[in-house]
């Protein structure tokens, strides 16, 4: 089944990529250093001190803005807000966090990474009530650097991905912004360490995942939704006081928390696919204290689930098209032929026998059809990964071999080595089903399917039945389409992708839209891949260094290659 997620290839293929894409180019025709605009005002730069602020870090009487249903929630006792996070050397990551990264390697000049815990309110709306344990981790500003900013807080996605194990296995790209800032990132509640959801153990996750998500009959349509069933039944017995306060909303009033314990007036943050979600909901939550902020693969906060799933499989569908191009223009050694039309039909007739017959792989375990599917989407999440879905598609269509499109699932399931998961995938259905009200049956889904199917063979069908996550869900969702606008907002730099398959480049410009007049700059990334800074494209690369370490916003528009 599918969802809207930004996990890529995890330790175990290449480095823990989870937000990742590798094409090496230049600037596009357009000026970099064209707009001209800075930071919070058209004619000035922003200063890391100055403020428009309701509440400077540790005051206890500042609210936020509101919340997504209007309402106010009530100030928080000098108890959370005074906190001192007790910074320490940070372990190793548990299989909550996901243990395919390993620990973190200490930072240029031998610094060490620190981690701590902020206690947070479970639910907003009784602060004095009962605390959960937010697990955050820095890597402290380096020395000459300039002038510092403050502290910049990471969101990598998912939603379900833990930025606690993510943050060090992406240190190197973003060891320039250490020179004026602390790198922070956390894992949200639900997630890792905070307080992270499991709801099968790692034995039934293997035949959740391995299951068939595709019914053709009415008896595999009930025995979808039963599995369903007992999922949503397991996440409430194992975190059933936890589900209702696992939303988004809750995690961005987490972030404000953390940025006045971190002691910045205004919050600098880099969010990247479902992050960029998370940062409109801060944003529309709290306008004013916007700092320096960084939307790269953008959400489109306008959709709904299947609005945005639809979405979504059109745009993988594109990056195996894509894929198939450039498999097909390098000959005899294309694994689905030379015609990209026959190489799109072997994969679609591949998914198919293996729904009827799964195929062996090294492990003892059996590729079917979903977890092909899933390997399969995987690779396309970053051009860098294209030749492992050659060298599985190869090894399967070839040798009857399914192990590396299996290895390439296990990534995306968050799957560890040793046979144990992650939160991940059991985080993020329990936040998207917190979140969405929207509730799709079995006629629902049979209606959707069509639309899905024409926008693609490959994963329209596994697509569609995935709308039915929440069905059963104990908890009902707290919005249809998530709340970003952001009137009084300093500028926000909004990064889309061409040929981002995870989130559709058309989300950029619906969510400059939905962000209010004047709040969003929009930046095109003209490439493939989700998320365009770690893409080590040098144009984009600049573009948000110059904008995050001196304040510099690019023209509106702006457009790299």
């Amino acid at each position: 089944m599918r969802h809207t997620r930004s996990l890529r290839p995890g330790a175990a293929l290449a480095a823990a990529l989870i937000v990742t894409a590798a094409v090496t180019s230049g600037c596009g025709s357009d000026d970099p250093d064209g707009g001209g605009k800075k930071a919070a005002r058209p004619n000035g730069e922003s200063s890391p001190s100055s403020t428009s602020a309701s509440d400077a870090p540790g005051e206890s009487s500042a609210r936020p803005s509101g919340s997504a249903s209007g309402h106010r929630s009530p100030a928080l006792p000098v108890s959370l807000t005074r906190q001192k996070p007790a910074w320490s050397p940070c372990p190793g990551p548990n299989a909550a966090q996901g243990t395919d990264t390993g620990s973190p390697s200490p930072l240029p000049g031998g610094v060490r990474w620190e981690c701590a815990t902020l206690k947070v309110p479970l639910d907003y709306s009784r602060p004095k009530g009962r605390t959960i344990g937010i697990a955050m981790i820095r890597a402290p500003e380096r020395e000459g650097g300039g002038k510092r900013v403050g502290s910049l807080l990471f969101n990598f996605g998912g939603p379900g991905g833990s930025g606690v194990a993510t943050l060090p296995a992406f240190a190197e790209d973003y060891e320039k912004l250490r020179g004026r800032y602390d790198l922070v990132s956390f894992d949200p509640r639900g997630v890792g360490r905070s307080e992270g959801v499991t709801c099968l153990s790692d034995k039934k996750l293997d035949s959740y995942f391995a299951a068939d998500w595709t019914p053709d009959t009415a008896a595999e349509e009930k025995r979808l939704f039963s599995r369903q069933r007992a999922f949503a039944e397991g996440c409430e017995k194992k975190a059933g006081s936890l589900l209702p306060h696992l939303t988004t909303e809750n995690t961005a009033r987490d972030m404000d928390l953390m940025r006045r314990v971190l002691g910045d007036r205004k919050l600098h943050y880099f969010g990247i696919s479902y992050g960029t979600e998370l940062g409109g909901v801060y944003a529309h939550l709290y306008p004013r204290h916007v700092g320096r902020a960084v939307f790269d693969a953008v959400v489109d906060p306008s959709s709904t689930p299947e609005q945005g799933s639809l979405s979504q499989t059109g745009g993988f569908q594109l990056a195996l098209d894509n894929f198939l191009k450039d498999c097909a223009e390098r000959g005899e050694d294309c694994p689905v032929g030379e015609d990209p039309a026959e190489g799109k039909q072997r994969i679609t007739d591949l998914l198919a026998d293996l729904d009827a017959e799964p195929m062996p792989t090294d492990s003892g375990r059996k590729l079917t059809e979903s977890l092909a599917e899933s390997g399969i989407s995987q690779a396309l999440y970053a051009k860098d990964t294209w030749q492992l879905l050659s060298q599985g598609l190869e090894e399967a269509l070839v040798d009857g071999d399914g192990t590396t499109l299996l290895l390439l699932a296990d990534a995306l399931n968050g799957r560890n080595q040793d046979g144990t998961y992650s939160t991940l995938q059991s985080s993020l259905t329990a936040i998207s089903c917190a979140d969405n009200r929207q509730r799709y049956d079995v006629q629902d889904i049979k209606t959707e399917l069509p639309d899905f199917t024409e926008a693609s063979p490959v994963f329209g069908p596994m697509s569609a039945w995935g709308l039915s996550s929440c069905h059963d869900w104990p908890v009902r969702g707290r919005w249809t389409a998530p709340p970003v606008r952001a009137d009084g907002s300093d500028p926000i730099l909004l990064v889309g992708t061409t040929g981002d398959p995870a989130t559709p480049y058309a989300g950029t410009r619906a969510m400059k839209e939905r962000l209010g007049e004047g709040v969003g700059v929009e930046v095109t990334y003209r490439g493939e891949g989700h998320g365009a800074y770690d893409s080590d494209n040098r144009c984009v690369r600049r573009l948000v260094d110059r904008y995050l370490l001196n304040g510099k916003v690019p023209g509106d528009g702006t457009a790299c290659r």
